[in-house]
């Protein structure tokens, strides 16, 4: 079966031929690999035979200017087109710090929305042109990468505190930026669908936990955020697909209401910060694709991650409705040996 064919039957909560094996690897864990014995030219995906997923981006950045402050043998700091000042790290793999935020008051958001424009500029149409044809002709699964929510507001554009602050203090402000945001994904994706470029999916990041609890209540999320997610997945049903939603950390306690807003799919589920797939699987499984949730920290221990996949695998498998991959992403201290061993063992426990 094709990549497509696979995952199309777990949306539909039929059995494949396996479980699709969808997963990122850091940059460092691909160097890693590739020094250890895979070619250096090849896509890792097809060296491991796991499947391949296509995704389009658009741009519904702000556009501010992206300019180099400062850089050294360490790290580079510079600015980005959501106005963020960045001090970004030059070894693979590592996480840049945040240093000043443009767009922190309701008054520097008008800005920052004025320019938000809907433009065809805003798609990158030559790299659809060419590798729409490729993706289909593969049996690619092709995602629309959407990008709207808090995930967005407090990591890239505003900050975490002003965010969380501004959700209590200045809640008309904040939804405004998360409608604006979906609004221009709606616009752009809308240009490419009607263009012919057809996707199978919308999917999008909004990390709403961290370990063992969210970053606001659920309260708050029935309030202000799940009426945005609403209007996004009624789109994608609207267009005869699915939505799939990435959060990070633990989301247990909004589960149901998750549900209620009519996401399809779920992705990572998150083990270490506290979500649960097999409870997920027995109360939600008919209902959710579940994506992700094998524990990223057992990976470089053969004998334990084996183990966890059979532990997991055959009961988030049953009746369809599962994608394999890791709780969050395939660390660098997998090595290329592991890690073909785990893709082995899915592809065995995995099998229909």
């Amino acid at each position: 079966m094709t990549t497509y064919e696979r995952i199309s039957r777990m949306y539909a909560h039929q059995e494949a031929d396996r479980v699709p094996i969808i997963d990122t690897p850091w940059q460092g864990t691909v160097s890693r690999w590739r020094r250890e014995g895979m070619p250096a030219n090849a896509d890792w995906r097809d060296f491991f035979e796991t499947d391949k997923c296509a995704s389009i981006g658009v741009d519904i950045s702000p556009r501010f200017e992206v300019r180099e402050i400062e850089r050294t043998d360490r790290y580079v700091i510079s600015t980005t087109p959501w106005g963020v000042t960045l001090k970004n790290f030059l070894h693979e793999d590592s996480t840049p710090e945040f240093l000043d935020y443009k767009v922190n008051t309701s008054e520097a958001w008008k800005e920052a929305k004025a320019r938000m424009t809907h433009t065809r500029d805003r798609v990158n149409w030559e790299y659809l042109a060419n590798a729409y044809p490729r993706w289909r002709a593969e049996g690619q699964w092709i995602s629309a990468s959407f990008w709207f929510g808090f995930d967005v507001s407090h990591s890239w554009m505003s900050g975490t505190e002003t965010i969380l602050v501004a959700m209590l203090e200045e809640p008309e402000w904040v939804s405004d930026m998360w409608n604006t945001y979906l609004d221009s994904c709606i616009a752009l994706f809308d240009m490419v669908w009607d263009a012919g470029y057809h996707f199978d999916e919308i999917n999008w990041p909004d990390d709403m936990g961290y370990r063992e609890r969210t970053f606001f209540s659920p309260q708050l999320y029935r309030e202000l955020l799940q009426p945005i997610q609403k209007r996004a997945v009624d789109w994608a049903h609207n267009h005869g697909i699915p939505a799939r939603l990435h959060s990070c950390g633990d989301i247990m306690s909004i589960i149901p209401d998750v549900l209620e807003t009519g996401i399809d799919a779920l992705n990572p589920l998150e083990v270490k910060a506290g979500m649960e797939p097999l409870t997920l699987k027995k109360k939600y499984g008919d209902r959710l694709t579940l994506h992700g949730g094998i524990n990223a920290v057992l990976w470089d221990d053969r004998e334990a991650i084996i183990s966890e996949i059979e532990r997991l695998v055959p009961v988030l498998k049953e009746n369809g409705g599962y994608i394999f991959a890791s709780d969050h992403s395939i660390p660098n201290s997998v090595s290329l040996e592991n890690f073909r061993a785990i893709i082995d063992e899915v592809k065995r426990v995995g099998k229909y």
